[in-house]
């Protein structure tokens, strides 16, 4: 039977000559990621199922980022990151991207420092989907398991990654297997190429808008096609993030080139480098649905509260007035989405509160070093009154405590480049958030409403494609 690629990383690390669609297979898992929200949890069930004094599958494949509750004042949101830490001293894990160097110490927040100002340490990761591609944990063929839902990103290196709960990450956590149902596979497949104003953010809400915010419940979906080499690996990172937001099990993108070599940098630079297959599918294998996105064809795209499936297009949406924008995350976190940002928003001064929170401390270097039109992208973020954070991390994209930076404490109008717009998501329960492309958020915080972002870039054109 020929396998989709799905099925077939599945059935590599079962064991299994071929897998189908409804099949229960026990799987070794090559990586375990937690983090702080749940990283204590699973701990928690590991000793109480296989004793205080076992010891992780394997150490060297167990990675810890703390990136969700770090800079706030709440000692409980502290604490958690003081048990994964001695978690990982009784361990000897070495894969712990710990906030503080000290590994006997414990991180407190600086009220000195505040919001903006740095306040971790050397081996600091920041937010976990886009710091384990980032320091080379994510390789084609694999099977890579993490206690967050948006593991899924880690699809988009050719592999099959999914998120889990504290319960089966104790179980892989003792024994390096997890028990899975083969998902079948939804297959888009994608022709040309954006156009000018356009984002990989776009390419997602518009898949969720045409099978709904559950439309891909525990199913694979696949990206594949021509255009697909029109999409760099923060594109793929972008699309495969937001797979969960249709109910998808995993999002995979076959590797190619421009990955294995993306893979091999990260790795060769921070010593995580290990041997990996790249897997393809196989010619005619069965897809439960197919479909055809015309890259060219699509416009600037938002997903409307209170759900990511809710999609409109930009263009009709500018009576919705807002009250704040925000880029970060690990969908709209990364380097290119705040130069996209900083593209639009170079020279002008945006109308209402925007905040920016880059995934990682190395994309704060990112952007302190790069230049926009010859100026430094963060200092054309601030001089246009984004504030800009250094503490990397999660931060308001999961609302967090009530001091967490740009979190929604009263019922706002939000546009955001993040992932999930269900009610009390970024805060307040009663805040209303829209999701964008970092184009779109960016002009949208110039106008203080809803606006197509191409007015705003040389190249682009408002004509309704298609027309």
């Amino acid at each position: 039977m020929n396998m989709t690629l799905t099925e077939k990383i599945l059935a590599r690390r079962a064991g299994q000559r071929q897998v189908a669609p409804g099949d229960n297979i026990l799987v070794d898992v090559d990586v375990l990621m937690t983090h702080d929200v749940c990283g204590p949890g699973t701990i928690g069930v590991f000793k109480r199922e296989f004793g205080e004094k076992a010891r992780v599958w394997d150490r060297t494949k167990v990675v810890i980022i703390p990136d969700h509750y770090i800079f706030t004042s709440d000692r409980r949101s502290n604490r958690n990151v003081d048990v994964l830490r001695e978690f990982v001293r009784e361990q000897s894990i070495p894969y712990f991207y710990d906030v503080i160097d000290d590994p006997n110490g414990t991180w407190q927040f600086d009220p000195a420092r505040g919001l903006e100002l740095a306040q971790y340490g050397e081996k600091y990761a920041g937010v976990c989907h886009i710091a384990l591609p980032e320091k080379g944990h994510t390789r084609p063929g694999e099977v890579l398991v993490g206690t967050d839902s948006h593991t899924c990103t880690a699809g988009a290196f050719g592999e099959f990654a999914t998120g889990i709960g504290n319960t089966d990450a104790a179980f892989v956590m003792g024994t390096g297997k997890i028990l899975l149902r083969t998902p079948p596979t939804l297959y888009f497949h994608l022709t040309g190429a954006l156009r000018p104003g356009v984002m990989a953010k776009d390419v997602i809400l518009h898949a969720i808008g045409e099978i709904g915010f559950d439309g891909a419940t525990y199913k694979a979906m696949e990206f594949g096609g021509a255009g697909v080499t029109s999409l760099d690996m923060d594109d793929r990172m972008t699309i495969a993030n937001m797979g969960v937001e249709a109910g998808a099990k995993n999002a995979v993108f076959e590797a190619d080139e421009l990955t294995v070599a993306f893979v091999k940098a990260r790795a060769k630079l921070h010593g995580t480098e290990k041997p990996f297959d790249v897997l393809e599918p196989d010619p005619g294998a069965r897809h439960e649905r197919e479909f055809t996105i015309d890259l060219s064809a699509l416009e600037p795209t938002v997903a409307m509260h209170p759900d990511p499936g809710r999609r409109a297009l930009a263009r009709k949406c500018g009576d919705i007035r807002l009250d704040r924008a925000y880029i970060g995350s690990c969908t709209g976190g990364k380097t290119s989405d705040f130069i996209a940002f900083a593209e639009v928003i170079f020279g002008k001064e945006v109308r209402v509160d925007t905040f920016g929170v880059p995934a990682t401390p190395q994309i704060v270097r990112d952007l302190k070093a790069h230049r926009t039109r010859g100026k430094c992208t963060w200092d054309v973020l601030v001089d246009s009154g984004v504030r800009m954070t250094e503490n990397a991390g999660c931060a308001a994209c999961l609302g967090g405590p009530s001091d967490t930076f740009g979190r929604l404490n009263e019922p706002l109008a939000c546009i955001s480049t993040t992932n999930r717009n269900f009610p009390g998501r970024m805060g307040h329960a009663e805040g209303r958030i829209y999701l964008a492309s970092p184009y779109t958020v960016a002009a949208s915080a110039l106008e203080g409403r809803i606006v197509d972002p191409r007015e705003y870039l040389s190249g682009a054109t408002l004509q309704e494609v298609g027309a």
